[in-house]
């Protein structure tokens, strides 16, 4: 089945009571039981609900896995599947990753005794190096926010199997339409679906996908503990929206390309990040395991006072934290996604003054050329 075709399928769930072919929003705390000595599959809506099952198969199906999990944010998914490591514990990240991921890392693991090692994932050696014997996984974010850096999958989950280690993929900035980490040998995939899979701004949601029953069962011991579930209305919304996907995520990426293209050829950017073009560094490898370059881009025009110009200066993006939405989005990572870093940290991650993230919508790609230029202009 094409990816096309797999997109509507997973999204639509025709119910067998009405023959609704849209899922049926089931807004119960509770279930009757059928008798004192026989439950039947649902008792409370933090351990399961008909709604968010239909959510979480979607997911699964999108990700060619086998189970899949729905949490209420991005964070919430990313938070629960480290939850799951020990007291003792080591994980390996790459250096590049979500600000909220950073945090999760460097100030809530800790006191609980889960280290951890940041590392340039894009030097296999360096990644051996950072191994060490209570080291238990290996955390890929690829393309990486914001700096859109590549890591090449297969070759991590190689040292990965190696170690005996299992390995973590935030599959976020392309969506299993561009990407499916699972099928190139990743153990657990994670998402901020409030982005590209909802794709309009409207929610906060988040999902886990994995193969293993093993790690599928403490993955959702954690989601039924911790309770950061992921609402029934949202988990309908979040289906709504990943039936136009596809088209999206095709629309976007081709619009955030020609957008490349041209930002790299203009005198005011100093530098553009997206892996879809040759010049890239990583885009050989990315070229590999995934369809295109994605629907986000950065690009950096020299300075935070030229990043300020130019934000204050356009018309059809919103200024805004987020980003893989129907509405163009531009972001000052320094500020927004990254604000949890200092100084040192963000030039470690390669996160410059005058670095500014573009996830593109579906506007059309001349106008936003034509926006972006008279912008650039001022500055």
């Amino acid at each position: 089945m094409s990816d096309w075709t797999n997109i509507i399928d997973a999204a639509t769930t025709n119910d067998p009571l009405s023959g609704a072919i849209n899922t049926p929003i089931q807004l119960s705390s509770t279930f009757s039981q059928k008798s004192f000595d026989e439950f039947g599959e649902y008792d409370y809506a933090r351990s399961g609900n008909p709604t968010r099952d239909a959510g979480e198969k979607a997911l699964a199906q999108l990700e060619h896995g086998k189970y899949g999990y729905l949490f209420s944010t991005g964070m919430a998914a990313i938070s629960s599947v480290l939850f799951t490591l020990s007291a003792g514990d080591h994980i390996v990240v790459s250096k590049h990753v979500y600000g909220g991921t950073f945090r999760v890392l460097e100030d809530v693991l800790p006191r609980w005794g889960i280290t951890h090692d940041f590392v340039d994932f894009s030097d296999l050696a360096a990644i051996e190096q950072a191994i060490k014997p209570e080291t238990k996984a290996l955390y890929i974010e690829t393309p990486s926010n914001p700096v859109l850096n590549i890591t090449d999958i297969r070759a991590v989950v190689g040292i990965a199997k190696k170690h005996q280690l299992f390995t973590i993929a935030d599959n976020t900035f392309l969506s299993p339409f561009l990407q499916k980490p699972l099928d190139l040998g990743v153990d657990i995939v994670v998402h901020s679906a409030t982005k590209f899979l909802a794709g309009h701004s409207d929610i906060l949601a988040g999902a886990v996908v994995v193969n293993d029953k093993k790690l599928a069962d403490q993955v959702y011991f954690i989601q039924n503990a911790v309770g950061a579930t992921l609402s029934v209305f949202d988990t309908w919304l979040l289906l709504r929206g990943i039936k136009t996907l596809g088209v999206r995520m095709t629309h976007s990426s081709e619009s955030a390309h020609k957008i490349a293209e041209h930002l790299e050829a203009h005198e005011k950017v100093s530098n553009v990040l997206y892996p879809g073009l040759k010049t890239h560094k990583g885009y050989e490898i990315h070229a590999s395991q995934a369809k295109n370059g994605g629907a986000v881009l950065s690009f950096d025009v020299g300075s935070q006072e030229n990043a300020k110009k130019v934000v204050e200066s356009l018309h059809i993006p919103v200024f805004s934290v987020s980003l893989g939405a129907v509405e163009t989005i531009i972001s000052y990572p320094p500020k927004m996604s990254h604000a949890e870093l200092n100084v040192d940290e963000l030039a470690k991650c390669g996160i410059t003054p005058g670095l500014l993230r573009f996830s593109v919508g579906l506007e059309d790609a001349d106008d936003l050329i034509a926006d972006l230029d008279s912008a650039l202009a001022l500055i």
